[in-house]
């Protein structure tokens, strides 16, 4: 059942989603073109068979129960909203020697000095007083107004680069001046707020250079967030392609808010969003506790996430067993020590998954010296009992500012994920 994701398509998904909550508005225009519906958390959940989806934050769920039999198990795809990048500090406003500042902090593994020299601008959300309550209000600035700048080479000690200190070295410039200019101001006449209405923001920097194909033959994706926007945009066209074929399961997207901070949120994989979503399907569905547990034991995730191309400078740093190539398919991703979720039985259900959609599968380790990173799964398996294993595409330059990846391999790993939520 091949889907309808392509390099192109991916691209502009990343250009439209420069912070978590971007990435769910993105989800939802598509998934509300398919028919899908928005529910609230709050509010009672209607009994029929249909196409649904929430949103808590920066995080997202949607499932299908469109053809599902009474005893139909979960295949889940989870992925993350979330990336590394510069955050706004809450007294950001600063000025030094005649430069007016603004205050950033890094958030999650920010490859710091990928973020210097580029054109940034600012996304994210504000929560602004409405009368006696509140009310949520996204941001976007996609034109340039914030550069962290580098030192020059003839200021620096050997000439060979600087240590950034994450305090004192990654604070952007935007402006001239001797006193501090108040940012959340500029930012209220940018989206026509009463400053004093602002009582609170989740504000985050965006490289403001377009997504595209690069090399000789258009065969690499060259844009932001791909860790972990790549899953979302394969994830939602899998969800998609299943919605509109049913299987012998109910697919769900399951896309967590940060993922690269450690997950421990209201809405991140360490929270109760998964769990209790599909406890509410099975009882929506007329079930029980007991159906929900038996359900449970039959269902299984697909931890979606990035996974390590072989560098060609750098090639030494990777496992020689274990080569890795961009265009070269979906990649397994396997760790004795527990930091992918991965087990044999896993392993399988993925492996299947691949020969179905015809696509190759790529099966990676991490060098045993050196500390490997984790993912959702892990976390997901252990809050929910899930069976889950952690997949991904391949790319280089994971956590930088701008990273890369296969082309071809947009679609590879969509349909392979789609084969994953329509079991045969």
């Amino acid at each position: 059942m091949p889907t309808d994701a392509t390099a192109a398509g991916l691209c502009t998904f990343v250009d439209a989603s420069p912070s978590p909550f971007h990435v769910c508005a993105t989800v939802a225009t598509q998934l509300g073109a398919a028919g899908f519906a928005q529910l609230s958390e709050a509010d009672a959940w209607p009994k029929e068979q249909g196409r649904y989806f929430l949103i808590r934050g920066g995080s997202l769920i949607a499932w299908s129960t469109e053809g599902a039999a009474p005893d139909a198990a979960f295949r889940i795809v989870g992925g993350h909203t979330d990336s590394p990048n510069l955050r706004v500090k809450q007294h950001p406003d600063l000025a030094s020697a005649g430069w007016q500042l603004l205050g950033l902090e890094p958030y999650g593994g920010a490859w710091l000095n990928s973020w210097l020299d580029r054109d940034l601008g600012i996304s994210g959300r504000l929560s602004v007083r409405d009368g006696n309550g509140l009310r949520e209000k996204l941001v976007r600035i996609d034109r340039p107004i914030l550069r962290v700048p580098q030192l020059a080479i003839h200021l620096s000690e050997d000439r060979k680069g600087v240590h950034l200190d994450p305090q004192r070295h990654v604070n952007a410039v935007w402006g001239v001046g001797e006193s501090p200019r108040s940012f959340i101001g500029f930012l209220a006449d940018e989206v026509d707020v009463d400053a004093d209405a602002v009582l609170g923001w989740e504000l985050m920097t965006h490289d403001l250079a377009p997504s595209g194909l690069i090399g000789s033959r258009s065969e690499l994706v060259s844009a932001p967030r791909l860790d972990n926007q790549g899953t979302c945009y394969t994830g939602t066209q899998a969800l998609l392609a299943a919605a509109a074929e049913p299987g012998s399961a109910i697919p769900v997207l399951a896309l967590f808010d940060h993922e690269e901070v450690g997950s421990t949120s209201d809405r991140g994989a360490q929270s109760d969003l998964l769990g209790s979503v599909l406890e509410r399907i099975v009882l929506g569905r007329g079930g029980g506790r007991e159906d929900f547990l038996r359900t449970m034991a039959g269902s299984i995730c697909a931890s979606g996430d990035m996974a390590h191309a072989t560098h060609p400078n750098y090639w030494e740093r990777h496992e020689p067993a274990h080569r890795i190539q961009v265009n070269g398919g979906p990649v397994l991703k396997v760790n004795q020590n527990l930091r992918y979720a991965t087990d044999a039985a896993g392993a399988g259900a993925f492996a299947l998954a691949c020969d179905q959609a015809g696509v190759p599968l790529q099966r990676y380790v991490h060098r045993a010296d050196l500390p490997c990173g984790s993912t959702i799964g892990p976390i997901t398996a252990a809050r929910t009992g899930l069976s889950t294993v952690d997949v991904g595409a391949a790319q280089l330059a994971m956590h930088s500012a701008r990273e890369l990846m296969g082309a071809d391999d947009v679609a590879s790993y969509a349909n392979a994920l789609g084969a994953f939520l329509t079991p045969s």
